[in-house]
């Protein structure tokens, strides 16, 4: 590794192939100084990155590229989208999208080494996939991420160039929890039984579900991420110590990074490890949570498309609901408001008429109820949706529709 200036690395990044794909660390952890002096060096390139955020390059001559869209992608024109699962993009990397160049956003070297910090993820697939092809691996050293164990701590030999560049790691917004959420994720945690392990996606469901949980016991964490709420259970004594917090990405407050920083109760993992459905299913009661955009009369989530736009994609969810189904005691649930206030319209509509994220889950929780769906028959399964789910200006009309459809929904 060799630690150079920005003039020096403009220099370095000038001399890449024509319209290079760049992989960058996504989330909150985008090394945002190296990529502004890549973008300055590299007049066209492809920005590959996995729920980025706002301030992202988005001008002419920049192709985003994401199987996962955050914040600082969506709604661009100069957007492709690659529907998968998140366990196989490190496979999608390694085969269909190589890089040639992968921006990491680590901490500075100590005893020959770096830690990936906060974002593992696909991290350490791309560098492989890049090393194999002859391509860059340029690091931005920061002494405020914080050191992680596991599959992100890197011998800097693995580093081809290195930028050093102090600035504090940004953090999600606060979102306050509405009634709505709060009372989504009681009902969610009462589905929850002692000693399973947790998976929990991102949103304002998941956090409302992780404050509910503080009166649980030997809870563990097996997760693509994590964020407060967790922290929140280990001061609450609610987490098995014996069990470490697995997940391969984590974003939250500055004292969140502060507790993760060399904890050894923490582990972050590369994605094909975190998200195989086979290992998530040898977790003990591995319990699911997720949210959807929308969901139907047979038990099919959208997560990914509003009105036929990209808004998300599969990210894990997928993934999660596979393993946990297979998990011994393990539950997927899938939890949404019944209504959404900005669009005015029911999130339970009679079918689905975009691309499935998932489907066959054990619950549905809105803050009306919750609904058995494992082990119901689809007549059964669209009547508990209605009577227990849908918000009750939308049931007389989900039951027209659903008897259209072939349901027997009774009167």
């Amino acid at each position: 590794m060799r630690i150079v200036s920005e003039s020096r690395l403009t220099a370095v990044l000038a001399r890449v192939p024509a319209a290079p794909r760049v992989v960058v660390s996504g989330n909150f952890a985008t090394p945002a100084r190296a990529l502004a002096v890549l973008d300055t060096a590299v007049a066209e390139y492809r920005l590959f990155a996995l729920n980025a955020q706002l301030g992202l390059p988005t001008r002419p001559g920049v192709l985003l590229e994401t199987p996962f869209v955050g914040p600082g992608m969506r709604g661009r024109a100069a957007l492709r989208y690659f529907p998968s699962r998140l366990s196989l993009v490190p496979q999608l990397l390694k085969q269909g999208l190589p890089p040639d160049v992968v921006l990491v956003h680590t901490t500075p070297p100590v005893d020959g080494v770096v830690s990936l910090g906060t974002e593992v993820n696909i991290l350490p697939a791309a560098i492989e996939a890049v090393r194999a092809r002859g391509g860059l691996v340029i690091a931005q050293l920061n002494p405020h991420m914080p050191f992680t164990y596991g599959d992100g701590v890197l011998p800097v030999d693995e580093i081809d160039y290195a930028l050093e560049a102090e600035e504090p790691l940004p953090s999600p917004a606060l979102r306050a929890l509405g009634d709505t959420a709060r009372t989504i994720g009681a009902r969610v945690a009462d589905l929850v039984a002692d000693g399973s392990t947790l998976q929990l996606g991102i949103g304002g469901i998941p956090d409302a579900t992780l404050a509910a949980l503080t009166g649980h016991a030997g809870l563990a964490v097996w997760s693509e991420m994590f964020s407060d709420g967790v922290l929140t259970l280990d001061r609450a004594g609610v987490l098995d110590p014996a069990e470490p917090v697995t997940a391969s990405f984590v974003f939250g407050s500055p004292e969140l990074y502060k507790w993760v920083d060399r904890n050894p109760r923490v582990r972050l993992l590369r994605t094909e490890k975190t998200n195989d459905p086979a290992v998530i299913a040898r977790q003990r009661a591995l319990v699911s949570v997720n949210s959807a955009l929308e969901v139907d009369l047979f038990a099919q989530a959208n997560a990914s498309r509003v009105r036929g736009t990209i808004y998300s994609g599969f990210g894990g969810q997928t993934d999660f609901v596979v393993g946990a189904l297979h998990s011994p005691s393990g539950r997927a649930i899938i939890a949404l408001p019944s209504w959404h206030p900005k669009a005015d319209v029911s999130t339970i509509v009679p079918r689905l008429t975009g691309p499935v994220t998932s489907f066959q889950h054990s619950f549905l929780v809105s803050e009306h109820g919750v609904a058995t769906i494992w082990g119901r028959d689809a007549d059964e399964q669209a009547r508990q949706i209605v009577d227990r789910v849908a918000h009750p200006d939308a049931r007389e009309e989900l039951r027209i529709r659903g008897r259209e459809l072939g349901l027997s929904l009774g009167a």
